[in-house]
């Protein structure tokens, strides 16, 4: 039962993501391409087995989807700025969601911070960024893996 439960979240998966891909490629900027990048975003959590929080957004700050994840003022431009000046994620931590996170690793496509039993993840693609947190119950390994492959995902469709 569990092998059929994952090969049917696979092919909605995929269906979702195709239907993404083809409404964002048209330039459609429409509540429907935002549906469906939500979908996609909640199906995805759910297939990873993440309870936390997640985003995903344009590297221009406009927020695609988003699960119990609501930026502060400035949260959003902040992050766009760790990414270009990945060295000042070291000196000054990362903000999300009005929580503050020790940077424990920083670079122009990833940068992962800490704080208490706690963790941030956030991956930049050519036209994305994919924001995640997680709790006690997530590993740190398994967090940066998932949103890892999640991001490799959004890649490989053009994002």
């Amino acid at each position: 039962m569990k092998v059929l439960l994952s090969i049917f979240l696979v092919f909605c998966l995929a269906f979702t993501v195709n239907s993404v891909r083809v409404r964002t490629h048209t330039h459609s900027k429409s509540q429907s391409a935002t549906s469906q990048w939500q979908v996609y975003l909640d199906s995805r959590l759910s297939y990873t087995g993440m309870s936390g929080s997640a985003m995903i957004s344009a590297t221009d700050g406009t927020v695609w989807a988003s699960k119990s994840l609501n930026l502060k003022a400035g949260e959003g431009a902040a992050l766009i700025y760790l990414f270009k000046n990945p060295s000042s994620a070291i000196s000054s931590g990362i903000t999300v969601n009005g929580i503050r996170y020790i940077t424990l690793t920083a670079d122009s496509s990833s940068i992962i911070g800490k704080s208490g039993s706690g963790g941030v993840v956030l991956v930049k693609t050519g036209k994305a960024i994919i924001v995640s947190t997680y709790g006690v119950t997530t590993q740190p390994a398994t967090a940066n893996l998932a949103v890892q492959n999640f991001a490799n995902y959004i890649k490989s469709i053009g994002f």
